[in-house]
């Protein structure tokens, strides 16, 4: 139990440390925070439940995704404000790291195997935001027809 919570202490200050690198404003610092930690959260359970890894990385760029627009509302921010900061625990960077070692060893089976790995998982997690994306735009047309159905009642 105190490994698990260890792990969320180190994605929270992973994504705020990220956020303090690309000098994120600090009122958001915070949110990007929760944000990273809530995307990981459902990467890890998935992961749990041999859900394999793209399905998780999906579903935890989608929750980022979503996460970022809720908070982008909420502190009236941008949400790539929230993104970034977010994605930093989801990136592939040990399998990126591991690919170029073997290109750069010889090892060409595995590297091409590490590379393949590193483009299914962010393939993933952008499907993940082009449907977070989506939704979005689906709830802004939704509201607007709301919106223009009352109007026209009155």
């Amino acid at each position: 139990m105190t490994d698990f919570i260890v792990k969320i202490v180190c994605v929270y200050l992973a994504a705020v440390g990220f956020g303090i690198i690309v000098n994120l404003p600090h009122k958001a610092l915070n949110s990007a925070g929760f944000v990273g930690v809530i995307g990981w959260l459902v990467y890890y359970m998935m992961m749990q439940v041999n859900g394999g890894l793209g399905s998780a990385n999906f579903l935890g760029g989608l929750t980022i995704g979503v996460c970022s627009i809720v908070f982008a509302r909420i502190k009236k921010m941008p949400a790539i404000l929230f993104d970034v900061p977010g994605l930093v625990p989801l990136v592939p960077g040990g399998q990126a790291y591991n690919s170029i070692k073997s290109f750069a060893t010889g090892h060409y089976e595995a590297a091409f195997s590490y590379l393949s790995e590193v483009i299914w998982i962010a393939g993933s997690i952008a499907l993940g935001f082009i449907v977070a994306e989506l939704c979005l735009k689906i709830d802004n047309k939704v509201r607007r027809a709301i919106r223009l159905r009352r109007v026209k009642r009155r």
